[in-house]
C-alpha cells in the first residue's frame, strides 16, 4: 500500500468481511477480515461476541499487542452511550465520560457494561474468532499499522 496517504479513512463491511482503506474518497486497498465469534447484529453488551457498528476513530496504536499489532477504536461511541444510558446499562457518569472522550479523540471508558477494547489487530483470518474486534493476517495489519494515524475515521457497517 502506498505510504503517503493524506486523508485516510477505513470502511469495514461486516457482511462481506472486508476492510477498505480510502484516501480522500479514493479506494487504496481492500483487506479480508474476520469478526467477533457472534458477528451478526449490533454490539450491545460486554461479552456478546459482536463487532460494533457505527462511526469511530483510531485512538491508539499498539505495537506490543498480544495480537501482533493493533489499532484501538473509540467504542463505545456517543450513540452507544445514549442507548446504554436509556436502557439502564450504564450510569450518567459513564455516559458523560464516553461522550467527552469521543468528542476529544481520547479513549472512551473500556470497562463498562457496553463493552470496550475493540481493536483492528492481527492474529489471522481463518474464522470469526475475536471477542468483537476486527482481525487481519499479521502481514496485513503491519501494512495498515504503518499508514494509519491516530484520529483516522473508521466506519463499520452491517
Amino acid at each position: 500500500m502506498q505510504r503517503d496517504i493524506n486523508k485516510p479513512e477505513i470502511i469495514i463491511t461486516k457482511r462481506q468481511r472486508l476492510l477498505e482503506v480510502y484516501d480522500g474518497g479514493n479506494l487504496v486497498k481492500t483487506f479480508r477480515i474476520v469478526l467477533g465469534f457472534a458477528p451478526d447484529g449490533e454490539k450491545e453488551v460486554e461479552g456478546d461476541g459482536k463487532t460494533p457498528e457505527g462511526e469511530f476513530c483510531v485512538f491508539a496504536k499498539n505495537a506490543r499487542s498480544k495480537f501482533h499489532l493493533s489499532l484501538g477504536l473509540s467504542y463505545p461511541s456517543k450513540e452507544d452511550a445514549k442507548r446504554g444510558f436509556a436502557a439502564g446499562l450504564i450510569n450518567e457518569t459513564d455516559h458523560d465520560q464516553i461522550v467527552e472522550a469521543v468528542e476529544t479523540g481520547k479513549m472512551p471508558p473500556q470497562k463498562t457494561a457496553l463493552g470496550g477494547e475493540i481493536y483492528i489487530h492481527g492474529g489471522g483470518t481463518v474464522r470469526d474468532w475475536t471477542e468483537g474486534c476486527v482481525a487481519m493476517r499479521n502481514e496485513e495489519i503491519e501494512e495498515l499499522f504503518e499508514v494509519i494515524p491516530i484520529g483516522t475515521k473508521v466506519t463499520i457497517v452491517a
